[in-house]
């Protein structure tokens, strides 16, 4: 085994560990590293990425019904245009896409740079939410109050960025959760993890026409991050995760740079 994929399965323990410990976000590291620790193609990454990111969500998911956070009925509003538009993207926008997006002279954008540029700007928004880090830690209890047309609207924005960049969407759902919904800021967190459960897995189920699926890797995969949850959640009991996301959120914005950088040059 060469060192990129043992640090590469060692990723696999930090993203699970991450959601673990602040409930979100570590999954935006799944594609750059099966992209540049397991070198695999990125659309197969970002493929990969929807079944990490599925899996490990709904572990979480489970832990938050136990607690009683997750407003199901709102979660599936949010759910059903999301999971339509991710299917959709993952299977027919994403393979329509040309392998050469467009050049200029010797300089050529491809498929694969630039998924990875448009996944580098969706790192950038999401550490900007992390670092911002806004959320209080209680909330009075409001009545749920649904504006239909924009939650299908942003459930189906969300859901076309899911299907490009194989990530959660956490910090587009989150706000549309409180601000459309009037949901309160934790059971708003909890109940994002069951949207994105569902998306990011319907939205793998999209690919399995279209890709190899190496079942072994993945699952393996797969677990490690499951475990990586179980010791989070462990660790949360004598680390407090919000003060983790802030820092969380400065590697995500320096990752999300590097990734720039390294497909532009």
């Amino acid at each position: 085994m060469e060192i990129t994929e043992i640090l590469g399965y060692s990723g696999a323990l930090f993203i699970g560990v991450v959601l673990g410990l602040i409930g979100g976000g570590g999954s935006i590291l799944t594609v750059p590293v099966f992209v540049y620790l397991m070198h695999i193609n990125p659309i197969t990454a970002t493929a990969y990425s929807l079944f990490v990111v599925g899996v490990s969500t709904l572990i979480g998911t489970i832990n938050n019904l136990r607690k009683g956070l997750v407003d199901l009925r709102t979660a599936f509003v949010f759910a059903i245009p999301a999971f339509i538009a991710v299917y959709a993207t993952r299977k027919y926008l994403v393979p329509a896409i040309p392998d050469t997006l467009f050049s200029i002279q010797e300089f050529m954008i491809t498929k694969n740079i630039g998924i990875m540029i448009f996944f580098a700007i969706i790192m950038l928004l999401t550490s900007i939410s992390m670092i911002k880090n806004n959320k209080k830690d209680v909330e009075p209890e409001t009545k749920v109050v649904y504006n239909y047309p924009l939650i299908l609207l942003e459930g189906f924005v969300v859901g076309v960025l899911t299907g490009i960049v194989g990530a959660g969407g956490g910090f587009l759902i989150i706000p549309a959760l409180v601000l459309m919904a009037k949901l309160p800021m934790k059971k708003a967190v909890a109940t994002s993890l069951l949207i994105i459960a569902i998306k990011s897995l319907i939205g793998f189920i999209g690919d399995l026409e279209n890709l190899d699926i190496e079942w072994n890797f993945l699952l393996i995969f797969s677990v490690i991050s499951v475990i990586g949850i179980f010791i989070g959640m462990y660790l949360s009991n004598y680390i407090e995760g919000k003060k983790l996301e802030k820092g969380f959120g400065w590697f995500v914005l320096a990752m999300g740079i590097y990734i720039i950088i390294k497909e532009l040059t």
